[in-house]
């Protein structure tokens, strides 16, 4: 279980640095706008736009990393949050993270 914690860990580490990245403002707020031609400002803003996405995916992600750690110390890891049911070893070696069964999930 400690390569487990380490490989998580690891894990939450770059969520971490990928969030921080896509959150640092490289451009004065004040100079995007939306406007009727495609200009520099409008690019930044949409630019923006699929930021916000992809970083509420990743924080997302990193709740699931965090719940799996929370896990490893509750010595429930493997377990399904939903179910109580082993998760299959195959899924929780591909996804570390997983807290949900196959079929739990797909419900």
């Amino acid at each position: 279980m400690s390569d487990t914690r380490a490989l998580l860990q690891e894990r939450l580490a770059e969520l971490d640095s990928e969030i921080a990245d896509l959150k640092e403002v490289r451009l004065d707020p004040g100079a995007v706008s939306f406007g009727k031609r495609i200009g520099e400002g409008t690019n930044e803003a949409i630019d923006r736009l699929n930021k916000i996405g992809v970083v509420d995916a990743l924080e997302a992600k990193r709740s699931e990393v965090e719940r799996a750690l929370a896990k490893l110390d509750e010595g429930t890891y493997g377990e399904c949050d939903t179910c109580g049911e082993s998760i299959a070893p195959e899924r929780v070696e591909a996804i570390p993270w997983a807290t949900q069964c196959v079929r739990c999930l797909s419900r």
